[in-house]
């Protein structure tokens, strides 16, 4: 069977839906030793590095960076010409369907009303046709969460058991490189927070928590790693008001490679993440494999992890956060963190998830 991935995520920026392919099809290839995989996009030298060399293997790149000439000419395109049988896209299939269509839905945040405000229209409207269109268009639909399983049905009126959950999973600290972090970037302790930066991602309040505990008189520095997506003016505007006092304390980055991501990950004192809303919501998981203390919002997908009420916090009430902040800072949780962790290798395993995205897709293809 030939499979073709829609990977041109990995030209882009490192987020969810890239650790998703990262994860799925590196356990996937050598599982499915009777598949030939075709991993699409602009950077094949950067696709066969996260992929490798296998005889099953192929990589193809697209003729234009352009996206909308990818959906409407490229895909279609190389699926005729590969002889492809079936395709997995993230979100969107492209506007002529030549082959059966695997689509993951990662969320659906945008079209829940309490979270409109977090998106601009133009985002919303043209996502929400797009959307609708890939669900309509899927042979086989996936999502990586409970919570965004009952969100799509919900929305787009869709009987739960058609919807199959692939989880995002674990990462695999055993590869992980040491790196000088605190050296390099003049870090003795520090708190970290990893995302994407928007409104709905709520740097604000753990900036406003850092600020009012007045963490930096203990030597603790605030490291955020993610790119800016979605202006945040509330942002924006605390951090100019408090320029002076941040700019010696605050540190915002972005382009951070895998590596000294890990690396952050494992000398970070704390991670905190107080997202308002994921479909999954992936970087506790790796902060927890790292064996590092986490706290985490509890709000939409983050539920579905299943942590300790002492490791979680309303995203919206900044005097719980700040609460939270101070009791992981100051308490040994070593044994607590330790057993989450383990739990977490066997609930979130990409081996697993591969496993059952091969049976579903393998009954697909064999039209059971």
């Amino acid at each position: 069977m030939k499979l073709l991935i829609d990977a041109h995520i990995f030209d882009e920026k490192f987020q969810g839906t890239r650790s998703y392919l990262k994860g799925l099809y590196s356990s996937l290839i050598p599982i499915a030793k009777d598949w030939n995989f075709y991993f699409i996009a602009n950077d094949i030298e950067n696709l066969e590095n996260e992929f490798g060399k296998s005889s099953n293997v192929y990589y193809l790149k697209f003729t234009s960076q352009n996206k909308y000439y990818r959906l409407l000419v490229d895909l279609p395109y190389i699926v005729k010409k590969n002889n492809i049988q079936i395709a997995h896209f993230q979100y969107i299939t492209p506007f002529i369907k030549n082959c059966k269509n695997v689509v993951t839905i990662h969320d659906i945040l945008f079209k829940e009303e309490r979270f409109k405000k977090y998106f601009p229209l133009k985002y919303r409207v043209l996502n929400n046709f797009l959307f609708k269109r890939s669900v309509k268009n899927a042979d086989v639909l996936l999502t990586v969460s409970e919570y965004s399983k009952q969100k799509i049905a919900e929305n787009y009126k869709l009987p739960e058991q058609n919807i199959f959950v692939t989880t995002n999973a674990i990462l695999d600290d055993s590869k992980y490189v040491d790196t000088d972090i605190k050296k390099k970037y003049k870090l003795e302790k520090y708190i970290l927070y990893v995302s994407r930066i928007e409104p709905r991602k709520n740097h604000i309040s753990l900036l406003k928590a850092y600020t009012e505990l007045e963490l930096w008189k203990q030597g603790y520095k605030l490291v955020f790693i993610g790119v800016e997506d979605i202006v945040s003016i509330e942002l924006n505007k605390y951090k100019k008001a408090n320029e002076q006092l941040l700019k010696n304390n605050v540190i915002w980055l972005e382009g951070i490679n895998y590596t000294e991501l890990k690396a952050f990950y494992k000398a970070c004192d704390l991670f905190v993440f107080p997202s308002i809303a994921e479909g999954f919501g992936i970087p506790p998981l790796e902060a927890i494999s790292m064996s590092r203390k986490v706290i985490c919002s509890s709000a939409t997908a983050m539920k579905d992890f299943e942590l300790p009420e002492s490791l979680t916090f309303n995203p919206y009430d900044l005097k719980e956060l700040k609460y939270k902040i101070k009791y992981a800072l100051e308490t040994d949780l070593s044994d607590e963190i330790s057993k989450i962790k383990a739990k977490f290798q066997t609930k979130y395993n990409w081996t697993s998830v591969a496993k059952y995205f091969y049976q579903v897709i393998s009954k697909e293809m064999k039209g059971e």
